[in-house]
């Protein structure tokens, strides 16, 4: 029977074992719950305390001590020493240390049950009954199961009931807002209170002190009585502002910062003192709390800039220098001048005179927006292109200025003026003459011997009439001129028409454009190659087609001479625009999939195509002419002559303004005023006479003739204006009825467009007879608009009619029915004869060229604040415009 007996204690569900576990895990709760006894202990007997501490601190770091008068504050001082003392008394009465039966009591109380009382129960009866025993062992475990997961039980913080008036958070919210807008440094100055001494001063001399340093340094103001250092660094300029408070004679300023001398300097004794620093020495306030500084300058060093690597020039001529400047407060400002070097020129033929001026070329240089400017580089961007110097030897040099006005100054750096090179033979040597002319008017005579040597036998040289009679008319303008004494305004005028013409004859030559398209593909070729991004390569794609749309027009240009275009058509590959758009197609395709292998070799195969290509062009006279390519030919005339309309209502808007500010001056003046704008007129209808040369072959001068004021004459009044204007709305009236493409979307749209053009030529009219000229141009620019639109679908329309009437579709260029051709561009020319004609104004690098020089000009002239505002309020509206 003794084995048999089972010891109950020592069993796993004995509930001494359950009490012994339970226990063990109830140490860290009860000490916890202990601590949060003690804090709510401290809070509810001690929160008196520290409300009184946070007022008297919150008023001390305000400073009020240091205003209030001094009964007030021994009142506020015995007052807030009471009620510490009393409310630290009554919080020491009400403190109990908790026990930590009282922290097992509450956390026994937190629990359902109170299992930790539970667990120090004993069975009373039933110990000999296994059943008893049983059920009390479930009891304990499931009492002891309750305590497995026990948690802490926290400190009762809330003191509500015991703060109604919520004191405690408004002295939390005046500490906080002293520690905001106040100084903890104002404890110091209690003792200075509590001594007496702080009325003493009040009534006793005292000194206050301020030094500001200049603006550009950026640093902030400083109190000198809040200043413990002995040596202050200041900058020059520096303003110091000295006051003396209390009985004169006191306190006494002496100082030797300044540089005064005689008068300037108030005596010692005075209550203020203002100077500015202006070198080293001392600033002292003898007497009674006086002070002494040994003042150190903190001297403004000079900027400095430097050229940093080498300047680079693209292809137009624009340069590219990079630079570096620093100071140790800030750029304000930086200028860069190119000097000649005339030691180092070659004095040769238009040379070999002197110059009429050597003035220096000056540009600003260009600061950060944002940032500081102690220490920047950045990038010179200018072109200096039209400039006489240009491959001549120059001097390059930089200066920079800081706030002080101290300007630092790069080294000079040696190199040949950069500008835009030209490579064509007739336009490079109109440079070269271009540059004689502005190098000295003495030049003028030598100068146009040379111009009428080019003029004499222009065969093999110059190709396009609408260049001939440029150079021709400035080499008469400046045989007569010089004869007469060449002016300034002459020299001008025809050195920007020799640009001009070196320009067209240097972009419109085959070899450039040649230069171009294998540039472009060379640098697709290697953008290939490096795996450059698809953005770069859809930019490199775009460039490549508008090179090559500028190397088929310009070599179908050059075709038309007949014997060039038959030595070609021995050797040369014939090639459709509809093949060359496919290539190009499927070379994007290429370069979109990865497969950059096939890509490159289709690029080498169309670059081989491209150098062999023969592009041929219809040979019909205009006796042959279809009516779709009258109706263009007519539209391309009209929109010629409304833009020459809509320049003249502009001239005569700028005339009236002109006359509006110069009302009331003598009549002489105002006659030379109304020939030098007869002879502007002439020269801006030369230009678009020179345009419309280029794009109509010979139509655009007769118009430009037609419009052109002759010398002396004033521009045409509102009325004669509004009767052109008249006139032009009958002639579009007249075209439209006889517009081919009826009955399809394309021409059915051109008709609109045109209705719109007529509609808005009406209103042009309208506003002209009411001489509301800034109007009357926004009309016009509407009615130019609807004609561009009118036709491009004119051209549509065609094209789909030349498709359905059929011909030889995707048949070689030039070959086959002479009906049948392609223009330059590839596209058919069918029955209705050629579409994409020279004529076409929305074509061709000149048109998209001087959109931009009248867009740069709208810029120029709307920033120019001395203009009347009604003219400053129509150019405004123009920029929106376009």
């Amino acid at each position: 029977m003794a084995a048999d007996h089972t010891d109950v204690s020592k069993t796993p569900g004995d509930p001494a074992a359950s009490r012994s576990a339970a226990e063990s895990g109830l140490r860290r709760p009860i000490a916890l719950t202990r601590l949060g006894l003690v804090a709510e202990r401290l809070v509810r007997a001690f929160w008196p305390v520290w409300t009184v501490l946070l007022f008297v601190l919150a008023a001390i770091f305000m400073g009020w001590h240091e205003t209030a008068a001094v009964e007030v504050l021994w009142g506020a001082a015995v007052l807030a020493t009471v009620a510490l003392g009393w409310f630290t008394f009554q919080g020491l009465r009400m403190f109990c240390w908790p026990s930590r039966a009282e922290a097992r009591d509450r956390l026994d109380a937190s629990l359902p049950g109170r299992p930790i009382q539970a667990l120090g129960d004993v069975q009373a009866i039933g110990t000999g009954d296994a059943a008893s025993v049983a059920v009390w062992q479930a009891h304990v475990n499931r009492m002891a199961a309750r305590l497995s997961k026990v948690q802490p039980v926290p400190g009762d913080l809330r003191i509500s009931a015991r703060d109604p008036y919520a004191l405690r958070y408004v002295a939390a919210t005046a500490f906080a807002l002293a520690l905001l807008f106040g100084s903890v440094f104002k404890v110091a100055t209690v003792a200075d209170v509590a001594s007496g001494s702080g009325p003493e001063l009040a009534a006793g001399p005292s000194w206050e002190g301020w030094v500001e340093p200049p603006a550009y340094t950026g640093r902030p103001a400083l109190y000198l009585n809040d200043l413990q250092a002995e040596t202050l660094e200041l900058a020059p300029g520096t303003q110091v502002a000295l006051r003396l408070y209390g009985e004169v004679g006191a306190l006494m300023v002496d100082e030797t910062v300044s540089g005064r001398t005689g008068e300037a300097i108030p005596p010692a004794s005075s209550p203020t003192h203002d100077f500015e620093v202006q070198q080293a020495g001392h600033i002292s306030i003898v007497g009674d709390g006086g002070r002494r500084w040994e003042v150190v300058l903190d001297e403004d060093l000079p900027p400095m800039v430097d050229l940093a690597g080498r300047m680079e020039r693209e292809a137009a001529g624009t340069m590219r220098q990079t630079f570096t400047a620093e100071d140790d407060y800030g750029v304000i400002s930086g200028l860069g001048r190119f000097t000649l070097d005339l030691e180092a020129l070659d004095r040769r033929y238009g040379l070999t005179v002197a110059p009429d001026t050597t003035a220096a070329i000056e540009f600003d240089l260009p600061m950060p927006f944002t940032g500081d400017r102690d220490f920047f580089s950045l990038e010179i961007v200018e072109d200096f292109s039209k400039h006489p110097w240009v491959g001549l030897p120059v001097e390059l040099e930089l200066s920079v200025v800081d706030a002080q006005g101290q300007q630092g100054l790069s080294e000079r750096q040696a190199m040949a003026m950069p500008g835009r090179t030209f490579f064509q033979p007739i336009a490079r040597a109109l440079v070269e003459q271009r540059r004689d002319l502005l190098w000295a008017k003495a030049n003028g005579t030598r100068v146009v011997d040379v111009l009428r040597t080019i003029l004499h036998r222009p065969e093999g040289f110059i190709n396009d009439g609408s260049i001939y009679l440029q150079l021709s008319m400035a080499t008469r303008n400046l045989n007569k001129a010089v004869a007469a004494g060449l002016d300034d305004e002459t020299q001008a005028e025809v050195a920007e028409a020799l640009w001009e013409v070196a320009i067209q004859l240097e972009d419109g030559s085959l070899s450039n454009a040649m230069e171009r398209l294998r540039r472009a593909q060379e640098r697709l070729t290697e953008a290939m190659r490096n795996g450059a991004s698809d953005e770069e390569i859809a930019d490199l794609m775009q460039e490549l087609r508008e090179a090559m749309q500028d190397y088929m027009r310009q070599l179908a240009q050059q075709q038309q001479q007949g014997d060039q275009q038959q030595q070609q058509a021995q050797n040369s590959q014939e090639v459709t625009g509809d093949q060359l758009e496919e290539m190009l197609q499927r070379l994007q395709e290429l370069m979109e999939q990865g497969r950059m292998a096939e890509a490159q070799q289709l690029l080498e195969q169309l670059r081989q195509m491209m150098e062999n290509m023969q592009v041929t062009q219809g040979q019909q006279g205009q006796q042959n002419q279809s009516p779709g390519q009258q109706a263009m030919e007519d539209l391309a005339d009209t929109l010629r002559q409304q833009q020459g309309l809509s320049d003249e209502s502009f001239n005569q808007l700028q005339n009236q303004f002109n006359q509006g500010q110069q009302q009331g001056q003598q009549q002489g003046q105002g006659q030379q005023q109304g020939q030098q704008s007869g002879q502007g007129q002439q020269g801006q209808q030369g230009q678009q006479q020179g345009q419309g040369q280029q794009q109509g072959q010979g139509q655009g001068q007769q118009q430009g003739q037609q419009q052109g004021s002759g010398p002396g004459e004033g521009p045409p009044d509102a009325d004669a204006l509004a009767q052109r204007q008249r006139e032009l709305r009958e002639e579009l009236q007249r075209q439209a009825q006889n517009l081919p493409g009826a009955g399809t979307p394309e021409g059915d749209a051109a008709r609109d467009s045109l209705g719109r053009a007529g509609e808005a030529m009406d209103d042009a009219e309208r506003a002209l007879g009411q001489g509301d000229l800034a109007e009357a141009i926004d009309d016009q620019a509407r009615a130019m608009e609807a004609l561009r639109d009118g036709m491009r679908n004119l051209g549509e329309a065609l094209a789909q009619q030349q498709q359905q009437q059929g011909g030889q579709q995707g048949q070689a260029m030039g070959q086959g029915n002479p009906n049948d051709r392609r223009d330059p561009l590839g596209r058919e020319q069918g029955a209705e004869g050629t579409l994409g004609s020279n004529d076409n104004l929305m074509q061709g690098e000149d048109v998209y060229r001087r959109a931009r020089d009248l867009l740069d000009e709208i810029r120029r002239r709307s920033g120019e604040q001395n203009r009347p505002e009604i003219e400053l309020e129509y150019l405004r509206r123009l920029l929106d415009r376009f």
